[in-house]
Order: C-alpha cells, then sequence, then structure tokens
C-alpha cells in the first residue's frame, strides 16, 4: 500500500495555500489531514475545496484585473458569463488558453482551458469547456526514504451550457458541470485511505446589453451576473472533510464608447463574494466564540454566507473583491488593456495590476496578460497567460 510522507504532502499543502486565499492566519486541512496554521487571529479568510475553479483562464480578462462577467461576448464567457453567448457572432467559436501557474513556489505547474460555443438558432447558443489544472510531479518515497516513483496530481472540469437570448437586449444562461480532483493518487496517510474526489455543479447567469448614445457618441452599456459553482461537498476519503466548493457571486458592468470608426474604449468593473460559510472563530477547545458553524449544508451555506462572518456587516463587506479595468481597441484589431485586482487583507490579501495586449487577424484572436502583483515575494507576481481564439465561419474586423 502507498504512503504519501513528507515531500508530496509539503508541495500538496503548499500548492493548497497558495490556491486559496493568500494569508497568514488560515488552517487549512488538506485530502491527506495535514495542517497549517498561521498566527494573525484578525485574518479569516474563507476555504474552499478545488479552488482552480476560481482561476482566472483566459488572458482578455486576466489582463482587466479579472473583470468579464459584462465584457462583450467572446467564447470565453463560458467562464465569466455563460449566458453572454447568446450575442455571440455566427460561426463556430474555439479558444485555448495556457498559463504557467505559481512559477514562484513550483516550476511545473501550469491551467490550460479549452472553450466551444456556437448559436443553434437565432436566440439559442450551446457552449463548452473544459479546465485542466497540472500541480506538476510529486515524489513518493516509503518510511524508510525509499523511493516509490513519481505521480502527477491533476483537476479538471467538463462544462456544457444553454444560453438563450429573450428580446434584443437580454439573455440568461445555464451551465452544468462535471468536477474530478486527483491530489493523492489513492495514497494511504493519517489513517485514512484517499482518493479523489467528484463533484457536481451548476452556474446560473443573465445578461443585459443597451447600445445607446453617451456624449454624442455610440455607446453600449452592460450589466452581468453569475453564480457559478453550486454543487455538492467534495472529499477525498470516505471519513474525511468535505469542502465546499468555491460557490461565487459575480456581478458586473461595462461600458463601451466608439469613439470614431477606429478607436474604442471599453471601462469594465465586477465585484466578487465567495458564498461559502465563512469560519468562526474558536477557542482551544474548538468552541465557537464568534461567529457560526461552518458544518452545514449547501443551500444553508450560500444563503448564510452574507451574514455568518464573526465580525459582522463589516467583515462581511470585507468579503468582497473588486476588479476595474480597461480595455481599448485600435481599428477592431489591436488593444491594449489593463486592470487592477483587490482583496482585502484579511481576506486573502491577493493585490495586483494586470497588463495585456491582443491582436485580431482575420479569424485569428491571440491575446496575452501579465500580472504583477503588488505584495512582495507574492506566488502570482509575473504570471503569464497567453489565449487563442479562432472563429470558423466569421472573416474581417469583426469583434467576437
Amino acid at each position: 500500500m502507498t504512503r504519501l510522507f513528507p515531500k508530496a504532502i509539503i508541495k500538496i499543502s503548499s500548492l493548497m495555500v497558495a490556491l486559496l486565499p493568500l494569508a497568514a492566519s488560515a488552517q487549512v486541512i488538506g485530502p491527506g489531514g495535514t495542517t497549517t496554521t498561521g498566527s494573525a487571529a484578525q485574518d479569516n479568510p474563507i476555504i474552499t475545496g478545488v479552488p482552480f475553479l476560481s482561476i482566472a483562464p483566459d488572458s482578455r480578462s486576466g489582463a482587466m484585473g479579472d473583470a468579464g462577467v459584462a465584457l462583450s461576448t467572446d467564447v470565453n464567457a463560458n467562464y465569466w458569463n455563460p449566458s453572454k453567448l447568446a450575442f455571440i457572432g455566427e460561426g463556430t467559436h474555439f479558444a485555448l488558453s495556457y498559463s504557467p501557474w505559481l512559477r514562484r513556489l513550483v516550476p511545473d505547474v501550469d491551467l490550460a482551458y479549452l472553450s466551444f460555443a456556437k448559436k443553434v438558432d437565432d436566440r439559442n447558443t450551446i457552449g463548452a469547456s473544459l479546465r485542466y489544472f497540472n500541480l506538476g510531479s510529486i515524489q513518493l518515497v516509503d518510511a524508510n526514504q525509499n523511493d516509490q516513483g513519481t505521480y502527477r496530481p491533476t483537476e479538471l472540469s467538463l462544462d456544457v451550457t444553454l444560453a438563450r437570448q429573450f428580446g434584443e437586449n437580454f439573455s440568461l444562461g445555464l451551465t452544468g458541470r462535471f468536477i474530478h480532483s486527483n491530489l493523492s493518487n489513492g495514497a494511504f496517510t493519517a489513517g485514512q485511505q484517499t482518493r479523489a474526489a467528484n463533484a457536481v455543479a451548476a452556474d446560473a447567469s443573465m445578461y443585459y446589453r443597451n447600445p445607446t448614445q453617451q456624449f454624442g457618441k455610440d455607446a453600449i452599456f452592460a450589466f452581468g451576473v453569475n453564480i457559478s459553482n453550486i454543487g455538492t461537498k467534495i472529499s477525498y476519503s470516505d471519513n474525511g472533510v468535505k469542502y465546499f466548493l468555491p460557490t461565487n457571486l459575480r456581478i458586473g458592468a461595462a461600458n463601451t464608447w466608439m469613439i470614431d470608426e477606429y478607436n474604442e474604449f471599453t471601462l469594465a468593473f465586477d465585484i466578487n463574494k465567495l458564498l461559502v460559510p465563512t469560519p468562526p472563530l474558536r477557542d482551544n477547545t474548538g468552541a465557537i466564540i464568534s461567529g457560526k458553524s461552518d458544518d452545514r449544508s449547501v443551500v444553508s451555506g450560500i444563503f448564510g454566507s452574507f451574514s455568518d462572518a464573526p465580525g459582522g456587516f463589516g467583515e462581511e463587506m470585507r468579503e468582497i473583491t473588486y476588479s476595474p479595468g480597461l480595455e481599448y481597441w485600435y481599428n477592431k484589431q489591436f488593444a491594449l488593456r489593463a486592470g487592477y485586482f483587490y482583496e482585502n487583507p484579511n481576506k486573502g490579501a491577493r493585490q495586483y495590476l494586470t497588463l495585456g495586449a491582443g491582436f485580431k487577424y482575420d479569424i485569428f484572436n491571440i491575446d496575452f496578460s501579465y500580472l504583477a502583483a503588488s505584495q512582495q515575494r507574492s506566488p502570482l507576481s509575473n504570471t503569464l497567460r497567453f489565449s487563442l481564439l479562432v472563429n470558423f465561419g466569421a472573416t474581417g474586423k469583426q469583434q467576437f
């Protein structure tokens, strides 16, 4: 029987902590029962399973501070707001995105994302996407430190979407998702036999756009909402901890100004809140001294997530993240982008500037983004994303 010993435990635990909000005080119980405890009592980040589902996969929104719920439609709306797919152009749309991830911690972790969309009639669009997260190679040893080979922990999700347009300016979307997480390769550790974990989830989304006139110029105002990862809890052993999925509420708006035939600006702004219970504060015996128990059902966790923080309304507000972003297009062929992502220091402290560019030629879009974290020694610093979008059936300068 394979046992998971310190080298593997350390790497998996480090990656899980880094993928979760990057705070110093969380107690994180990994799939093997390992525990990491910090010291700053005021820090109280929310812990979820499969946090790879919260990583922005594409370069366009990745360059705009992770703002994307109300941006003009492209095939990566499968992630940001599936209801936008109802407004996608004619043709068959594909996108492939790739990002080396957390390279300041480990050299061989990466995220790949494949997305598809196609209109089936004037009102309905189908979409699908595959997200694959590779956590690199893990060295296994037995109790005597003898080499037991290596394995590569992986996680993936597979989505299917139906988006439907209602009227000229409004659409709804519904997404189903299968999630698979294999972090331990069936290892036996901390007295438990671990296994790959599976879960199912759904997204519900809406999108509204209003072509208008602003400052004497053609403009489009858009508003979007996406509630994602509403689904079953996930566990890595029969009797182990059951983690909430990263159920998330994303709300955003975007305003686009067509300055003239060649110049176009978009300003976007998203806010996010995890719909997951906030961990209560406990004393040394484990008794709750402030807040509410986080051992509850998924439905109770979603609705209770607006009022369960130990610090009351002020702490609930600190759980919101903010993503302002700016995009400029020249001649519908060259794009420059910038944005900023802000998370409260007591809730993860992810704060970073993002930059990027895009180029469109015929049916191809090529996008690039760069993340410059504002914290010293942040594992997110210098993160790169690359995306290629293809629309079979579209020609010329028409945007996706």
